[in-house]
């Protein structure tokens, strides 16, 4: 049977996407646990942070010589940079590659709590936007923010559920639902997703999709968590498409009580 990912496929950049689950590629234990998460979860689209590859040795092999590259779309990112000049070298640095014209734009210049800096993220944004890019920016759960870099041109925005490999869940909650709200490009919650439960309340909200990495990677069964959060994913689309019911402060008996005899 169809999933309802593959039946309402998402869009970005005018490329069309089955999956809604995007997995990054750091903190696997082996190449091996890594691959198999990605078959696991039927994601198409891999970030791979372009910093923490070492290219300096071209008889080394990284990430970029493991993945598929006919089967995954690879999206890089630019984590580790801490200003907009250092990501917007990482993204020209992925261009000249020929890896590919989007990038994750990410700019986290505090290394306790990783959360990513706005001026300097629409910063970079406007460059790249200007300079051809298709840009996915990782963000706090901003909606002013969010709109400024709709409103020049990102592809996505990618709202943060709460810190990078925090495990915390959705405690930007009524500020993700805002951005969902209010975009006109497809919304992507990042970082903090757990557990599948948190992927399925990110769809059942309108998220067009989310990306989970630490979850998958530190697990005990990867494999096992990647199907998992694909299920969730999937689950979560899925109420979102149905319409929940709507919810009441009393409550109100499952059969009717019309006509009914004593």
């Amino acid at each position: 049977m169809q999933t309802l990912t593959h039946a309402d496929p998402l869009v970005v950049a005018g490329v069309e996407l089955r999956s809604r689950l995007f997995l990054g590629t750091g903190k696997y234990a082996t190449d091996e646990a890594m691959l198999g998460a990605l078959e696991a979860s039927g994601c198409e689209l891999v970030t791979v942070a372009l910093r923490r590859l070492d290219l300096d040795n071209p008889n080394k092999k990284t990430i970029l010589d493991v993945i598929d590259w006919h089967r995954y779309r690879i999206l890089p990112n630019t984590a580790g940079c801490r200003t907009a000049d250092e990501a917007i070298r990482i993204a020209h640095l992925a261009r000249s590659m020929g890896l590919s014209d989007w990038v994750k734009l990410e700019v986290i210049p505090d290394p306790r709590y990783l959360f990513p800096d706005p001026e300097e993220t629409l910063k970079a944004a406007r460059i790249l936007v200007n300079e051809g890019f298709k840009v996915l920016p990782y963000i706090n759960a901003d909606p002013v923010l969010a709109r400024k870099l709709e409103e020049i041109g990102t592809v996505t925005v990618m709202p943060l559920g709460s810190p990078i490999g925090s495990g915390q869940g959705l405690q930007t909650l009524e500020q993700i639902r805002i951005i969902i709200e209010e975009a006109r490009v497809p919304v992507v919650v990042d970082a903090g997703i757990g557990v599948p439960s948190d992927a399925a309340l990110a769809m059942e909200l309108g998220a067009d999709a989310v990306l989970v990495n630490t979850a998958v990677a530190l697990a005990k069964d990867p494999a096992l968590m990647a199907d998992a959060i694909r299920e969730g994913v999937d689950a979560g689309r899925k109420a979102y498409a149905a319409g929940r019911m709507p919810r009441r402060p009393d409550a109100s008996p499952s059969s009717p009580t019309e006509g009914v005899s004593l």
